[in-house]
């Protein structure tokens, strides 16, 4: 709406204080317009004595005065019905009195249209004759070139609120203008279409390294978020993206009860990332409040409690370990590093600080660093690899989780998601009591470690899953033998 432009123009020019505008009333039509005769003088007419009633005649219309009939006088050799209309004298001439297209006829036809405010079209002057019919031609033009139908009506009113909001500071061009170059336009976009745009942009942040040789978007969370969207494309097709609405989006959501809770929560934060993106390109419209929808709204979600391996579990998988999966368990299990974290680290970062190992911003998950204490059962499992270099696992994560998945079921131990790095939190926070500690050590947040590992074992239990250390070490396991005072571990 013009309204709406000029109100946002205003606003951006600092405009404030408009007065609500005035509504001027036009006909919505303008037609059978006769030739009106009409005088440039208000002199009052020479009236003639002739034989014949009063003159000027008076016609009137409920009892009202509306129109006056002069009869034939000097210079003149016509009767006149004069009246007023738009605040100036009207007159048209006629040669005879009384009869049929006579004076007095159509006086009296004529009264009845002045009486009745829906029809004024008559009353019109010549110049605003002109100009109205001038308007509806700009008004035809307007609806050739935009296939648009505005009334005149519309068109007078629509003007008259924007000239009073904008005062004499502003005219409408300037207000029009300001708004185009504030407010952008936006595009049709095939829904899927976007979609599938956004997951090309994101394979490629997944593919490019950062400065630190990481990728900037993880290739796993890619995979999966671009399933997501997929998924939620395939639902409406052939929608624009400006067709969603929050009764699609709820329609989407329910189809998501199967999923639990914490996973809903993932799809909802997948689907603002998407809504972000397409307003910066211009897809959908920055004031759209989808994300108002109730069913955007995140979901209380119960906190389930960690499973996390036990010390004899830990024992039997350290001891029954080849020498490439050994160090990786032991990293995550006494020392508390992510997995991701283990394959991104080199034998250096582990030896380089005495009784520390060096976790760099590009190393980490949160791109914090932070150091990690090599507490002594760590230590003993790590003396063989002293004198290693490279990374510590070269395989790869895939390697490393077919190879894990293989000991657990010969060693007959249960499979426990991410058990080795919530064994060693839970066991620390129940050995120290302090959630700012295992947090460093964690590299989480204190909350976090108060809110999963809080409570869910012994102190008891904690001396025994640090206590894991190897049992003896045979010549076919000693990778590098180092004097104690050399080894930088404890």
């Amino acid at each position: 709406m013009l309204s709406s432009v000029v109100e946002h123009y205003l606003h951006t020019v600092g405009v404030a204080g408009s007065k609500p505008a005035a509504r001027t009333i036009f006909p919505n039509e303008i037609g059978g317009f006769t030739s009106a005769d009409t005088v440039s003088t208000q002199k009052s007419q020479e009236i003639c004595d002739e034989d014949m009633s009063k003159w000027p005649k008076k016609v009137k219309h409920r009892n009202k005065v509306l129109a006056k009939i002069y009869k034939p006088c000097k210079g003149r050799v016509s009767y006149r019905v004069v009246w007023k209309a738009a605040g100036s004298r009207q007159m048209k001439s006629f040669r005879t009195y009384s009869g049929k297209g006579g004076a007095k006829e159509y006086a009296e036809s004529w009264v009845k249209k002045l009486a009745d405010s829906d029809s004024k079209i008559d009353q019109l002057t010549n110049d605003q004759s002109k100009d109205a019919l001038a308007a509806f031609e700009r008004l035809n033009q307007f609806r050739v070139d935009t296939g648009r139908k505005l009334s005149l009506l519309a068109a007078v009113s629509q003007l008259c609120d924007v000239a009073t909001k904008l005062g004499e500071q502003h005219t409408p061009a300037e207000a029009a203008d300001g708004f185009l170059r504030t407010c952008a336009t936006v595009k049709q976009k095939d829904l899927a279409e976007a979609i599938n745009e956004l997951i090309t942009k994101r394979a490629g942040e997944s593919k490019e390294l950062n400065k630190n040789g990481r990728p900037n978007l993880h290739p796993r969370w890619h995979s999966t978020t671009a399933r997501w969207l997929r998924e939620f494309g395939e639902m409406f097709p052939g929608d624009l993206v400006g067709d969603l609405t929050r009764e699609k989006l709820a329609l989407w959501v329910q189809s998501l009860t199967k999923l639990g809770g914490k996973s809903r929560n993932d799809h909802r934060e997948m689907l603002r990332h998407f809504l972000r993106w397409a307003v910066r390109q211009d897809y959908l419209h920055q004031t759209h409040r989808l994300l108002d929808a109730d069913c955007m709204k995140a979901e209380n979600v119960d906190t389930s409690e960690n499973d996390f391996y036990r010390p004899k579990e830990l024992r039997r998988l350290l001891d029954g370990a080849d020498k490439g999966l050994r160090p990786v368990i032991a990293l995550q299990a006494l020392a508390g590093l992510r997995r991701d974290e283990v394959m991104r680290l080199n034998w250096e970062d582990v030896f380089a600080t005495t009784r520390h190992i060096t976790v760099s911003s590009s190393k980490s998950k949160t791109r914090n660093r932070r150091l990690v204490e090599i507490v002594p059962a760590l230590a003993a499992w790590l003396r063989p690899y002293r004198r290693k270099q490279g990374a510590i696992f070269p395989d790869g994560a895939d390697v490393y989780n077919h190879g894990f998945a293989a000991l657990r079921e010969a060693l007959a131990v249960p499979g426990r998601k991410n058990g080795l790095r919530h064994g060693f939190c839970t066991f620390h926070f129940a050995q120290h009591s302090n959630e700012n500690l295992t947090a460093a050590q964690a590299g989480n947040s204190p909350t976090m470690v108060h809110a999963h590992y809080k409570g869910l074992t012994t102190k008891k239990e904690a001396l025994a899953w640090f206590a894991v250390k190897p049992a003896k070490t045979t010549a076919s396991e000693k990778i590098v033998e180092m004097p104690t005072a050399q080894e930088g571990v404890a």
